[in-house]
């Protein structure tokens, strides 16, 4: 087998929502932030009673791994062609004759298969918890690469670090490509991991304060789509120590291994074209 590999890369969504238009967004819906659970239904906030305490820009990391197969290979069958007529004696094909026999009658002929089998597949996982997410649209909009993750700090922002290393959503993507093969001969057994990219994307996290019931919400708004999240939303979620770049962009050479079952591949390193002015 040949495994080549892309370089990972690093990339940060372009906001399409400024500072002043999330913070208006966040001041028209901040009653929606208490819209759940039991004080939907016994307690509706008015909107004066409520103001915004603490607000932060976060960037929060995604993984995105895109791979493809192709398979070339020979495999010997042996074809039964039925001859149901009893007046049928022999079968000449291509001058080579054939005599019908057992019962049904039939004979047989061998011949080559040339096969090609091609596939692709894709997986998108959250980077802190690793999960699968269908964020597909995310991809969609303007990136711009990040050439130094380590030095990368965003201004008046805060970095979510990612907690879940390339290896891992690279496997599940491999998983679904890899097979054995009925083959006699193989000419042609490769993977190519296309794409190895950690996005960040942009989120505004708000904190109301329903001064009246001396009672607190948070809400998130998506920086791309304007979506409002307020379920499972923390200001101070606890965040987990960064991973180092070796350790997270860990699907390199000495890492195939873990990949691949039973190892022993041929390793190709492939390069794909940076295609960060999307």
């Amino acid at each position: 087998m040949e495994i080549a590999f892309a370089e990972g890369r690093a990339f940060s969504l372009i906001e399409t929502l400024s500072w002043e238009e999330v913070k208006e967004r966040a001041w028209d819906n901040k009653a929606a932030a208490f819209a759940s659970g039991l004080g939907k239904i016994f307690a509706r906030p008015k909107p004066d009673d409520i103001k915004i305490s603490q607000q932060e820009k976060r960037w929060r990391p995604f993984w995105h791994v895109r791979c493809s197969s192709r398979y070339l290979y020979d495999r010997t069958r042996h074809y039964q062609i039925p001859i149901p007529q009893p007046e049928v004696r022999t079968v000449v094909i291509d001058q080579r004759e054939y005599v019908p026999s057992g019962s049904p009658r039939s004979f047989t002929l061998v011949g080559l298969e040339k096969c090609r089998e091609e596939g692709t597949a894709e997986r998108i996982m959250d980077a802190v918890t690793g999960e699968p997410q269908d964020w597909a649209h995310y991809l969609q909009f303007e990136t711009e690469l990040i050439p130094d993750l380590v030095g990368w700090k965003p201004a008046e922002s805060a970095v979510v670090p990612a907690q879940v290393q390339a290896s891992t959503v690279t496997r599940q993507a491999l998983s679904a490509l890899l097979k054995p093969l009925d083959a006699d001969t193989i000419q042609q057994d490769l993977i190519t991991i296309e794409r190895i990219d950690l996005y960040y994307r942009p989120v505004y996290t708000f904190e109301f304060l329903w001064a009246p019931k001396d009672r607190a919400a948070v809400a998130e708004f998506d920086g791309l789509t304007g979506k409002l999240v307020t379920e499972g939303v923390r200001l101070d979620e606890p965040v987990g120590k960064a991973l180092a770049l070796d350790e997270l962009f860990d699907v390199g050479i000495d890492a195939i291994d873990r990949l691949v079952p039973g190892g022993g591949v041929a390793i190709k390193l492939a390069r794909t074209a940076a295609d960060a002015g999307k």
